[in-house]
């Protein structure tokens, strides 16, 4: 938790540094650019915030309900941090001396210097020691209590790290790949066969940190509104679709690219589209279970329930927003995802405001929503009204933030701005003058954002190190009452696997093998910067 919200911190800064100077009100010094704030934004938020919180987390849910953790995957656990950490090193030091970069999506033929990808390589190796003793854990609780249902947190944790292995394993031969044409000793290096092999894993990281979200959507949510949780056998189902069908979901970044025909293309379009159910189905439940609870408070007629929400709860507050920006954000995924509507936003601003909706509302707004009664919980402190309050308004500063941002970034991006680029006026062109209110807007979203930012962190200080001592909850919804019987098929882990590695031999064996068969010019490696 600690090292997920330093990284809050930093990757924060450069957000705001990049939004000023794309608006052209700041430009950005020669010993640290645009480019570089920009590399290193998404590095340490999508990788490191992202990784070390979700581990951390489930990590805390294995030992709260699998009868604590083993000491040997206490070990593993401790070692998995420990790569991860020094992974970290290898990446922020060339990114800081301006040899790596090349963005989040790193790919060739642009260049780092070999040790970013080194680090990358102790970051995956990290994450890799933790996923196997999250399966340590679950093999052996399964041993000891034959014939039960995993309980549905540890469940959830179980999917993610699954998607955490197999969904790094395309960029890990990606990035071994690109090591000795980093060092010179190839030549030239297949690019379409990496940007395949990245976004196999790319889009499937974001759905992890969804599953992880999700996960708190189910189960967290409705014992904090002193609710129930929504059918076990749907719960376990959407874990299950979400593992099966996620990895192929990434193929839709590639809907531009050349080298694949518009059957293959299609295809994965399809593949991308079916994520949308389990989506759907987890909308219906969540909202199942706040009216259900509002009615058994007294809520009258179509909405009354809405209004018997604890709305002064940051712990269901940040959530429930998250849910509701998964909406738009949701709907926006299906633009990027559809063969003809893909080629009006690709590397568009708009893309940039998706992924702004999707991980830094939904996704990050559950994850503060849980730090206010995990972080606690951990630290053996309580939540006192005054940092309730504090987070209230945190979470209200983050969403007015967000949602300036993310609605000026899709109209920007529908007008024609491009993603990445820092401030240009392209020859004072009108269409590129066009752009110009929306980037000004967007900084006045990233400065609401730097408010609620710095609450977030103040809090989260406080709650570790300064709060009441005392004993907070780890709060589990019960199931239904007069539930079905959820059937043992859900506990076959095997057999998701399986499908889900049929999946993406469908998806991917046909466009590698094109690749690497009919292989187009390697590339020498490119120095932009």
């Amino acid at each position: 938790m600690f090292v997920a919200f330093a990284a809050l911190l930093l990757g924060g800064i450069m957000g705001l540094l990049q939004a000023i100077e794309r608006a052209g009100l700041f430009e950005m010094p020669s010993y640290f650019t645009y480019y570089q704030a920009l590399t290193t934004h998404g590095i340490v938020l999508v990788v490191v915030l992202t990784a070390f919180f979700t581990i951390g987390y489930f990590y805390a849910a294995l030992s709260h309900t699998l009868d604590g953790l083993l000491p040997k995957v206490r070990k593993m656990a401790w070692i998995g941090f420990a790569l991860k950490i020094v992974g970290f090193v290898f990446v922020v030091v060339p990114l800081l001396m301006n040899k790596a970069t090349v963005m989040y999506t790193f790919y060739p033929p642009m260049k780092a210097s070999p040790y970013f990808y080194i680090g990358l390589v102790f970051i995956v190796l990290g994450v890799w020691m933790c996923a196997f003793g999250a399966f340590i854990q679950v093999a052996t609780w399964r041993k000891n209590n034959r014939g039960k249902h995993l309980p549905i947190l540890s469940f959830f944790a179980t999917g993610v790290f699954v998607l955490l292995f197999f969904g790094s394993l395309g960029v890990t031969v990606e990035v071994l790949t690109i090591i000795p044409w980093a060092f010179g000793w190839t030549k030239t290096i297949n690019v379409m066969v990496s940007r395949t092999l990245f976004w196999s894993f790319g889009h499937t990281l974001v759905n992890i940190w969804y599953l992880t979200a999700v996960s708190a959507w189910y189960v967290i949510v409705p014992k904090v509104i002193g609710g129930r949780r929504f059918s076990d056998v749907l719960t376990r189902f959407v874990v299950i679709a979400l593992v099966i069908t996620n990895i192929p979901g990434g193929f839709h970044h590639q809907i531009v690219d050349p080298g694949m025909s518009q059957a293959l293309k299609f295809m994965h379009v399809f593949m991308s589209l079916v994520i949308a159910i389990p989506s759907m189905m987890t909308a219906y439940a969540m909202f199942s279970v706040f009216e259900r609870r509002g009615r058994e408070l007294g809520g009258k007629g179509l909405l009354g329930w809405f209004k018997k929400m604890p709305w002064g709860d940051v712990r269901f507050l940040a959530p429930f927003i998250a849910m509701v920006a998964f909406i738009p954000g949701g709907a926006g995924g299906i633009v990027q995802t559809t063969n003809q509507l893909n080629q009006v936003v690709h590397n568009t601003l708009w893309i940039v405001g998706h992924f702004h909706l999707t991980v830094g509302t939904s996704v990050i707004l559950t994850f503060f929503g849980i730090s206010y009664w995990l972080i606690p919980y951990v630290s053996k402190r309580v939540l006192t009204p005054r940092i309730n309050k504090v987070g209230v308004i945190q979470t209200v500063f983050w969403t007015i933030g967000m949602a300036i941002m993310t609605f000026s970034m899709h109209i920007a991006g529908l007008l024609g701005a491009p993603r990445r680029t820092s401030y240009t006026t392209y020859g004072d062109h009108a269409v590129a003058a066009s752009w110009d209110p929306y980037t000004i807007v967007v900084v006045v979203g990233a400065a609401f954002l730097l408010v609620g930012g710095v609450l977030q962190l103040y809090a989260v200080f406080h709650l570790m190190f300064r709060a009441p001592k005392g004993e907070t909850e780890f709060p589990l919804a019960e199931p239904e009452e007069n539930a079905s019987a959820t059937p043992y098929w859900t506990e076959r882990w095997g057999r998701t696997i399986i499908l889900m590695l049929l999946l993406v031999a469908m998806a991917y064996v046909a466009p590698l093998v094109n690749f690497i068969i009919n292989a187009p010019p390697g590339s020498p490696p490119f120095v932009t910067w």
